[in-house]
């Protein structure tokens, strides 16, 4: 019987999710594992993947449609079931207009009755059974191509929608073609909106709807307050300086200078345990583990994967955690169990040359660090000016959580593990 291909829920919060691109064509035959479209959930991008075998029957939401969680999105056909058994209960598609005026259909013109060939070599002996896809046998029926005298290229001899093209048609009963078929109307040239000097409308994709409502929902509900503390960034890169040059003769990892700040983060979240919790309602959670969440800039958006139970993992094992993350996040590859589990979020934008700014907290944690870039300015040092490396750190505090005092301990500690470094590797 016909299998229903249904919107997964890709995520915990997951409504609904928008079918970017279908991997997969109608009359394609599917095996089990095999990748079959990219799906847009409220956290990022993901792959779905076939969790049963057939053809490919019919695919119920287009590209860019939008289907609620559990509704059905394709069909999938079993060995010798026709395309007529497949379900009618498509999901409801919402694929976004135009930007372009609707055009008046074409005319079309009828379909000139083809001369049916005089003596069709049959492709097949006498009763045997026509193997063809879903897709063939639609395409024969409306074009009147007798699928018997069509040679199949598809698996096992399978009819497929390529070997259409010069079956011999039967001859319906329709009226002639007129003279002189009327001329179909030019599609409308899109005019580039630099070109024109308009604005350019961009459509919102699901990640960018949640990102802007859970923003919202933070800075509305949340009441936020903002500390900062500049941090003497010497001694951190001395000491990334030789780790480096010793790594590079042993495991190959370069550790970059966010790997120290996480680390960092990840032992104040410990010696701090206030700062490492979420309000709920009536009461706080403090947790048990630490699950630094990772702002990592994507094509569409920003993504947060969590460095799980992070106080029982070393520095390399983090460096090499927030690379591997950090590579599939832009190739749209994280799981969504790999977003689960954050207590805190650090986010980064030194790269960008980002001297200090205030980020918002990610809900439901109570803090979020944002770090600017090291740079080199003069400093007072025992009553003299000289040149130093200095590095901003903010924290953005939830005050139903983290009160002032706690917040000032919390990001002080960080501090001191930046400017010695050497206890983070005991």
């Amino acid at each position: 019987m016909p299998i229903n291909i249904e919107m997964p829920k890709l995520s915990d919060t997951m409504t609904e999710g928008t079918v970017v691109r279908w991997l997969k064509k109608e009359g394609d035959e599917i095996e089990i594992g095999d990748i079959i479209a990219e799906i847009e959930t409220d956290k990022a991008t993901m792959e779905m993947e076939a969790f049963d075998e057939g053809t490919l029957s019919k695919i119920s939401v287009a590209e860019g449609g939008k289907a609620p969680v559990g509704s059905v999105i394709a069909v999938l056909l079993e060995e010798g079931e026709a395309g007529e058994e497949a379900s009618d209960a498509p999901a409801e598609s919402s694929a976004p207009a135009a930007s372009t005026p609707e055009a008046e259909p074409a005319p079309t013109s009828e379909v000139t009755p083809a001369t049916p060939a005089a003596s069709p070599t049959p492709a097949r002996a006498e009763g045997e059974r026509i193997k063809a896809s879903p897709l063939a046998k639609k395409i024969a029926a409306d074009e009147g191509i007798d699928l018997a005298t069509v040679t199949g290229t598809g698996p096992g001899g399978r009819i497929v929608k390529a070997d259409l093209a010069g079956g011999a048609k039967s001859a319906p009963a329709s009226a002639p073609a007129p003279a002189t078929a009327p001329a179909a109307k030019p599609a409308p040239v899109a005019i580039s909106p630099v070109a024109s000097g308009e604005d350019t409308i961009i459509s919102l994709s699901g990640m960018r709807k949640i990102i802007a409502e859970r923003l919202l929902t933070s800075k509305t509900t949340i009441p936020h307050f903002y500390l900062h503390l500049e941090v003497d960034a010497a001694p951190l890169m001395a000491i990334r300086k030789q780790i480096n040059a010793q790594a590079e003769a042993t495991h190959g990892n370069k550790y970059s200078i966010n790997d120290f700040v996480v680390k960092a983060l990840i032992n104040a979240s410990v010696a701090v345990p206030e700062a490492n919790a979420s309000f709920n309602g009536d009461h706080i959670v403090q947790f048990a583990h630490v699950g630094i969440s990772v702002a990592i800039a994507v094509e569409d958006g920003l993504v947060t994967p969590v460095v799980k139970n992070a106080e029982q993992k070393s520095l390399l094992a983090i460096s090499k955690e927030i690379k591997e993350m950090a590579a599939r996040a832009r190739d749209k590859k994280l799981l969504p169990n790999e977003f689960d589990g954050g207590t805190v979020t650090i986010s980064n934008l030194g790269a960008w040359g980002i001297e200090s700014f205030d980020a918002i907290i990610n809900p439901p944690q109570a803090a979020i660090l944002s770090v600017g870039g090291i740079i080199e300015k003069p400093v007072v040092k025992d009553g003299a000016i000289v040149p130093g490396l200095r590095m901003n750190l903010g924290l953005s505090c939830d005050h139903r959580v983290v009160d002032g005092a706690v917040g000032a301990k919390f990001l002080s500690e960080i501090k001191r593990l930046i400017e010695n470094p050497a206890l983070m590797l005991v």
